[in-house]
């Protein structure tokens, strides 16, 4: 990667980040990166970063609960195209310990360091089982922990 993702103007610094370049695919009508696509990459990024913290899909099943998505807000602030490199970066914003916490993105296209895309997620944890709502499992509150400002 040609930069250290530290240097890069993150919003927050990021607990994740993932690569990505925009294949031939993921382009819309008007040859830009299709809206979708994003979203696609930010579950992607958040998967690694979830994994990284030690809980698996298989985790979440021994526990009987998952987090799912309550809301999206998304900030599109400049058009990418195919071949581009975006680093997308991953926080948790805010977690209430009980029944949501809240994920921050960001996407930096890598060759202008411009950031392209801003991003909140807010989560609910559910019993997988019924998918209702119930509170989170201990492992969730210790292991989404909130980025300081």
């Amino acid at each position: 990667m040609p930069d250290s993702t530290a240097t890069l103007p993150w919003i927050k610094p990021p607990q994740a980040t993932l690569a990505w370049t925009v294949a031939d695919a993921q382009t819309d009508h008007f040859a830009h990166t299709n809206n979708a696509e994003y979203v696609r990459a930010m579950e992607r990024c958040a998967w690694v970063h979830t994994e990284a913290l030690g809980l698996s899909l298989e985790a979440f099943q021994r526990m009987g609960a998952g987090c799912v998505v309550h809301r999206h807000e998304i900030d599109y602030l400049a058009p990418t195209l195919l071949g581009e490199v975006l680093l997308i970066g991953t926080w948790i914003d805010a977690n209430d310990g009980r029944l949501s916490m809240r994920r921050g993105f960001q996407i930096i296209r890598l060759a202008d360091r411009k950031t392209v895309l801003r991003a909140m997620t807010q989560f609910v944890c559910v019993d997988l089982a019924s998918g209702r709502p119930r509170r989170m499992p201990p492992a969730f509150v210790a292991a989404y922990q909130p980025v300081a400002d």
